[in-house]
């Protein structure tokens, strides 16, 4: 059973979960940009986080077995549903649809809002410690 401080943090807690998985793609962005025929990806945070809250973000996807030699494997992540993949912005002779500028971009405005969200939580939970002790 939730508690209220559970009920009041939740969407902090969702969106910061969110925000975590987010700056991890763009991370594997990054690190795959000169792969060739790899597809940039991006989580759609809105969407993510309202399956987040709506609960239907549970363990991993399972994977299809089309063939009983096939092996049994999990997904790779809760947020598949809402991950998609970037538009091309430029065309690449080897396939790769990684634009470094917009990656940066986007990793540093994914680690500015991350930090905003814990800093919101912090002074929620100092707001309410104060409330607590009866300052």
């Amino acid at each position: 059973m939730p508690t209220p401080l559970d009920r009041h943090l939740n969407l902090h807690q969702a969106a910061l979960g969110v925000r975590a998985a987010r700056q991890q793609q763009l991370a594997s962005n990054i690190a795959n940009a000169d792969t060739p025929h790899y597809k940039a990806r991006d989580i759609e945070f809105r969407s993510a986080l309202e399956s987040a809250l709506g609960g239907k973000l549970g363990g991993p996807v399972e994977l299809a077995r089309t063939s009983s030699s096939h092996i049994e494997a999990k997904g790779s992540g809760a947020f598949d549903q809402s991950m998609k993949y970037r538009t091309e912005t430029q065309s690449s002779v080897d396939g790769n649809t990684v634009d470094m500028d917009v990656e940066r971009a986007a990793f540093a405005e994914n680690s500015v809002q991350y930090e905003a969200l814990l800093t919101f939580i912090s002074g929620r939970l100092r707001t309410m410690q104060q409330a607590i002790q009866g300052q």
